[in-house]
């Protein structure tokens, strides 16, 4: 195993501290912050915590006392901000306790920060670039809604080894586990919001407890009556708010009416049809498989992805699987959806 140097070992911290904002810090970074002394000696740590509240570069340095700092270096994994949004420039405060040195990870892609440039001109050093692919990967949902002004679509589906989701008549509880069912109540957590369709609220009804609910509806054909309006913010995209396309709704315009409404990441849980629309459309980046060591054995029961025709296995939609963990009995495994270009980190 390769040794970490001095930099990645503080960087590392910084990224661990960094993912005790999931859920909490949306639209903004994930982002951990850890200051030494002149000594080498660790004086402070701090991460964001909320969306609107200190970032982390000032939650550590605002626990200081007597220019501890002073001469030292500041570890964060991302390009500390210059600009005034809910709270005042971090590299003012970093300049103030008179730091030596700044390691970061990556440069922020949001045009209004140029951190560097700033700390640089105050004289202090500043070293980029240091575990970069970490750095990006922990913050994708950002890089994309930054890059692309689109949500960050994670696409959930729970299936036998045999990829099936349920009997031709419908069957489908239950697959999994209740370990991995709870899992999922996790993962609902990371997300702005659920997303699914009619058909699966008329097959299962489902509660799908989350502070932001998406429900495709094109004719509302739902019952109001329904489990999954008993908690929650809905969101129904039908053909009176959402562009149609081929009689059906445009998957793309939906997401679009989302970020309009401040939903920056996407869970989908839904069928076959609907899963293999929004693959087909290419709107997916990432896909959670739950498998369950099951075998359907029946060519009529229904597919986990339904959207496309296709003659060649050269035309396959190509994952690269970066997780996969056993939640006994079942598998996890998770992957990104590769596109031409390069992943959004």
């Amino acid at each position: 195993m390769k040794q970490l140097t001095t930099d990645e070992k503080y960087m590392r911290q910084c990224l661990k501290l960094a993912k005790r904002g999931l859920g909490k810090v949306s639209p903004n970074p994930l982002v951990g912050c850890v200051v030494l002394n002149k000594y080498g000696k660790i004086v402070s740590k701090g991460y964001h915590k909320k969306y609107g509240e200190n970032h982390a570069e000032r939650d550590a340095l605002l626990k200081l006392q007597n220019n501890e700092a002073e001469g030292g270096t500041l570890y964060v994994n991302l390009e500390p901000c210059s600009h005034y949004g809910k709270t005042p420039p971090c590299v003012d405060l970093i300049i103030e306790h008179k730091i030596a040195k700044v390691v970061f990870a990556m440069r922020d892609v949001n045009p209004k920060v140029d951190g560097v440039s700033k700390l640089e001109s105050a004289g202090i050093e500043v070293v980029e670039g240091v575990l970069e692919e970490e750095a990006r990967f922990l913050n994708r949902i950002f890089l994309k809604n930054m890059t692309q002004k689109m949500p960050y679509v994670v696409l959930k589906t729970a299936t036998t080894m045999d990829g099936k989701i349920a009997t031709e008549a419908g069957d489908s509880k239950w697959i999994t586990s209740d370990s991995a069912r709870k899992e999922v109540y996790k993962m609902r957590k990371e997300f702005d919001c659920i997303l699914t369709s009619s058909n699966t609220i008329i097959a299962d009804n489902p509660t799908m407890k989350h502070k932001f609910k998406c429900i495709l509806d094109k004719d509302s054909r739902i019952s109001p009556d329904s489990e999954i309006f008993k908690q929650g913010k809905i969101y129904i995209a039908n053909k009176e708010n959402t562009i149609l396309k081929n009689d059906k709704l445009d998957l793309e315009d939906v997401l679009k009416n989302l970020y309009k409404q401040g939903i920056y990441s996407v869970f989908v849980e839904c069928g076959g049809n609907l899963g293999g629309a929004f693959l087909k459309e290419g709107l997916v980046d990432e896909i959670y498989q739950f498998i369950a060591p099951k075998i359907l054995n029946d060519n009529t029961g229904l597919s986990c992805f339904n959207g496309d025709k296709i003659n060649f296995i050269s035309d396959s939609i190509n994952l690269e699987i970066y997780e996969t963990k056993i939640i006994t009995p079942d598998l996890l495994i998770k992957s990104f959806v590769k596109r031409n270009s390069k992943f959004y980190f």
